[in-house]
């Protein structure tokens, strides 16, 4: 009797042992890409699944405004300019780098930095001297809500990003 009621209690431990990991084990967000002639940016595309994205810090928004963000799922976003360009006004060497964010309820601050493979935003501060651009850029609201977080590069000379109902767009330019 005391074999069986240890027996069924090890199945029990080891049943709901499994059950959590499987909720923890979530997969990664899909690799995406944006391409354009002279630009392309490699991001994990996280879906919405009813959260609020976007909100003020305590708010239990999943990005905070005015908290560095590595701008998609799993790995910092990358962004790779095949032509030495002007991102937003800054001047950018032909390269790839990581793009960091800061939400804002106004304003977005867009960030380029040479230190690729980084995994989300927690070792931003150990390499953000080495930030090559820093733009700020007003806050796009869009009018329909998008479920999956989106980039799009419009006509090679627009990054566009959009996630829930709001966004940003850098514009673009690239040296002859």
């Amino acid at each position: 009797m005391k074999k069986t009621i240890l027996l069924f209690a090890l199945a029990l431990i080891t049943v709901a042992t499994v059950g959590v990991s499987e909720v923890y084990a979530q997969k990664p967000s899909p690799k995406m890409t944006a391409e354009g002639t002279n630009v392309s940016v490699a991001y994990g595309q996280p879906s919405k699944r009813g959260r609020v994205i976007f909100g003020k810090e305590g708010s239990g928004s999943l990005e905070p405004y005015g908290k560095v963000w590595r701008t998609g799922a799993n790995e910092a976003t990358e962004i790779t300019f095949k032509k030495d360009a002007m991102f937003g006004g800054k001047p950018v060497k032909a390269g790839t780098y990581s793009l960091y964010s800061i939400p804002g309820e106004k304003e977005w601050t867009v960030i380029l930095n040479p230190e690729l493979k980084q995994w989300g935003a927690f070792g931003y501060d150990k390499v953000k001297d080495k930030n090559v651009a820093e733009v700020t850029v007003p806050t796009k609201m869009y009018d329909t809500s998008a479920e999956k977080l989106m980039f799009d590069v419009k006509n090679d000379n627009k990054l566009s990003f959009q996630w829930d109902k709001m966004g940003f767009e850098v514009p673009i330019t690239y040296q002859k």
